[in-house]
């Protein structure tokens, strides 16, 4: 398939050069992308992404929940790996339940944790697994 312009592709469709079955996404393109559980529940919006430099990949997902227009929204730092790809509805799943995220361990704009701790993330980590 030949796209002559951006716009002609979907973001989740675009392969890179190495693997046809591989997606490469900028970080601002993920940004904003609705994220939904398995009832398709809409869970809130991937607010920003967090690298780990040190292993060379992606952390986590920041996610907004709650909140009207962005004001109120409280934030979920969410292990990459819980993350799934839904190509067909372009945007991502958790398997979590509405209730559940709300329970989970969570900060405001304001007040970032400190996403190097090691206690913090062995929370994170493990409020997530399945």
């Amino acid at each position: 398939m030949n796209y002559t312009t951006k716009e002609a592709q979907s973001k989740y469709d675009r392969p890179d050069s190495t693997k046809a079955s591989a997606t490469l996404l900028s970080a601002a393109t993920i940004t904003g992308d609705e994220v939904c559980n398995m009832q398709d529940e809409k869970l809130g919006k991937i607010e920003d992404i967090m690298l780990d430099l040190t292993a060379g990949k992606i952390r986590y997902a920041v996610l907004s929940a709650g909140g009207f227009l962005g004001l109120g929204d409280h934030l979920y730092a969410v292990p990459w790996t819980a993350l799934k790809l839904d190509k067909k509805n372009k945007r991502f799943m958790l398997d979590v339940d509405v209730e559940r995220l709300k329970k989970a361990p969570g900060f405001d704009k304001d007040n970032w944790p400190d996403m190097a701790d090691t206690t913090w993330n062995s929370t994170i980590e493990s409020y997530y697994a399945r």
